[in-house]
């Protein structure tokens, strides 16, 4: 009821042990606090909160234009309601290195369990378009150094991401990996990876834990969690999906209302009533006040 009941630092540690253990976790991205919930209710290993699906959820494109404060504020939102760690796109960290030690604890007291900075030059775009711009080496490593030092539980992971690859090609992606595990990163997010032979080369490069993007109509192949977990990665996110599925689905439910002047055909696709108040533990309400939860469904 009401909010999750593990803790963020249980979250965190839960995280750890996950990327310890060998497996891949796979990370739904959550486009809002009840979608988390349906996330843990369908045996997922966390959460991923995508900085594109939040500016999204804003009316705006993902060139930048969120600030630090409306990406904590919604990614502690979606943490709370569920017991998986989250991670948090953190975009360039929303600043200077100071900035970005501030964005990294402010996230730490949102409840989330990590989060990942990249090397564009702000403002940042999609890591899936073309045009992108990576800054040098020297303030992509003092970027991932301010994260690390302002961190106050070791236990929050640090992920360095770098676009590197669409702009110079994958040996330079492989350079600046190495060098942002040496910066102290905790795990890396090469953005915009090809295929499993560059996933694979990836690999063989660090020895910290790696994490894949599956995104839709991106630059790469959407490889399967089993190709994926052969290849050695250790998380998987979905960043864009669930907000797309449901944003289809509403295009096509607005397109029969339109034109049918009813939604009556569409109710064998619509999540229940009852579905829905036992998603949100709607009778757990009821220990607190026995008229909260008084009617049959």
């Amino acid at each position: 009821m009401l909010y999750a009941t593990a803790t963020p630092a249980e979250k965190r540690v839960a995280l750890r042990d996950g990327l310890a253990s060998g497996r891949l976790l796979r990370l739904p991205g959550a486009f809002n606090p009840l979608s988390a919930r349906l996330i843990e209710a369908k045996g997922f290993d966390g959460v991923y909160v995508s900085g594109a699906v939040l500016a999204a959820d804003l009316g705006l494109p993902d060139i930048g234009l969120t600030t630090a404060t409306e990406v904590t504020q919604r990614a502690g939102q979606i943490a709370r309601m569920t017991g998986l760690p989250a991670i948090v796109d953190a975009d360039t960290g929303f600043g200077e290195p100071m900035n970005v030690a501030r964005t990294v604890q402010g996230l730490e007291d949102a409840g989330l369990a990590g989060c990942h900075i990249e090397d564009q030059v702000n403002p940042k775009r999609c890591g899936h378009l073309d045009g992108k711009a990576v800054v040098d080496d020297d303030t992509a490593l003092k970027r991932i150094r301010a994260a690390v030092d302002g961190r106050r539980d070791p236990n929050f992971l640090i992920m360095a991401r770098t676009d590197i690859r669409a702009v110079d090609g994958l040996s330079a992606a492989v350079d600046r990996a190495k060098a942002l595990v040496d910066a102290g990163a905790d795990a890396i997010f090469p953005e915009a990876l090809t295929g499993p032979d560059e996933f694979a080369a990836m690999r063989a490069a660090v020895d910290v834990p790696l994490l894949a993007n599956m995104t839709e109509f991106g630059k790469g192949e959407l490889l399967t969690a089993r190709q994926l977990e052969d290849i050695g990665m250790n998380i998987v996110i979905y960043p864009v999906t669930l907000l797309r599925l449901a944003m289809g689905a509403a295009m096509a439910g607005l397109d029969t209302i339109r034109d049918e002047g009813t939604q009556a055909g569409l109710l064998d696709r619509m999540q229940t009533r009852a579905e829905l108040y036992d998603l949100l533990d709607y009778e757990a309400y009821g220990q607190f006040d026995a008229n909260v939860f008084n009617f049959t469904l």
